[in-house]
């Protein structure tokens, strides 16, 4: 018979658990059953168990729940940043992450963020998420920027496996998904350009083939429209949420024949670049050239001229994909509902509070 004494003279976690089990006369399912709370134990056998784990001083932990529940207590991570930018360095995703480590910390479970881009490509194997995801044995796993047309994507929301995306918009037997409202954030950014007299509104997107590049997109094409906006040939320039792009948009718009006065940049990192443009350029923000971002993340308010942005709450983004996705691991019968959370505009410097430009600039 094993020795329960490990090297450090201590009772293990699995030989403690069995003997509550045995002494309590009941299964270790049983026991695992009366400390996470299950009201199917009766009243006479959960009060023998505690009484029990009392005298031998048991404390349930994380390695005992996973005994039994055959868990790992591991959320798996799959952050597809691109090819041009390989590392974690948008505050967007770093927001996330923090809200999504607190959100499950809390509920006792672990982040494991998959080392490469394209796990399992490495050893001459062949691209697979869901090979990376049995090999660590992963409770759930988190998508972010990741594709979700990509064929190795589809592979996993066909599986039981509990997914939540995080601004992807994806379906399948166990998978939901948590986005903030973008198209109304957009609107919000074009109908306060409109407030302060601009009519010559243009955009730098984010990825249109993503939920959040498209939705805002569709944002302002609603707004604009609704407002009876002329939006000119060139108005839409395309980036892909970070400063180069920004600044790569905003050059273009402002060698058009007919410049914008007004500029929604969908990210705060893309308006950063957006105003080196116009500097460089030679002219003013908001003088010159109007400005509204999205995210509100921490360089917004530091710039100058300070950025006024959409704020999306982006570390209670994490916090509920979190809570979402463990909802679904402990409850194998549920779904979890997809969340849409609100935004709300932060009024800054970068839009002025007179009159915009003369129409007849540039």
């Amino acid at each position: 018979m094993p020795n329960p004494e490990n090297v450090f003279g201590r009772r293990s976690v699995i030989s403690t658990i069995r003997e509550v089990a045995k002494l309590s006369g009941v299964s270790v399912a049983t026991v695992s059953r009366v400390f996470n709370g299950y009201a199917d134990v009766s009243e006479t056998t959960r009060q023998r168990v505690m009484a029990t784990a009392k005298r031998l001083d048991y404390a349930p932990s994380a390695a005992a729940r996973t005994l039994v529940k055959q868990r790992s207590q591991l959320i798996g991570v799959i952050l597809y940043t691109g090819q041009e930018h390989p590392d974690i360095q948008h505050p967007f995703f770093q927001e996330v992450l923090v809200g999504l480590k607190h959100g499950i910390g809390a509920l006792g479970y672990d982040l494991l963020l998959f080392a490469t881009e394209q796990p399992g490509s490495n050893r001459g194997k062949p691209h697979s998420y869901m090979r990376r995801v049995r090999h660590h044995r992963v409770d759930g796993v988190v998508l972010m920027g990741v594709e979700a047309d990509d064929p190795e994507v589809g592979k996993l929301l066909a599986s039981p496996t509990p997914i939540i995306g995080v601004d992807i918009e994806i379906s399948g037997p166990r998978a939901s998904y948590v986005t903030s409202d973008n198209i109304t954030g957009a609107r919000l950014a074009v109908r306060h350009l409109h407030d302060l007299g601009h009519r010559r509104i243009a955009t730098i997107s984010g990825p249109r083939g993503m939920k959040a590049g498209g939705d805002r997109t569709l944002g302002y094409r609603g707004e604009t429209q609704a407002l009876g906006l002329e939006v000119l040939p060139g108005y839409e320039h395309e980036g892909d949420f970070y400063a180069e792009t920004g600044e790569s948009g905003m050059h273009a718009l402002l060698q058009l024949s007919t410049p914008p006065t007004a500029v929604f940049v969908a990210s705060d990192m893309m308006a950063v670049g957006a105003l080196k443009a116009i500097r460089d350029a030679g002219l003013r923000c908001p003088e010159d050239v109007a400005i509204v971002g999205f995210d509100d993340n921490a360089l917004a308010g530091l710039l100058s001229p300070a950025i006024t942005t959409v704020r999306q709450e982006a570390p209670e983004m994490g916090v509920a994909a979190g809570r979402s996705l463990i909802e679904m691991i402990e409850d194998p019968q549920v779904v979890a509902p997809v969340r849409v959370l609100p935004v709300r505009l932060v009024v800054r410097e970068s839009c002025g509070g007179g009159e915009p430009p003369s129409p007849a600039r540039g």
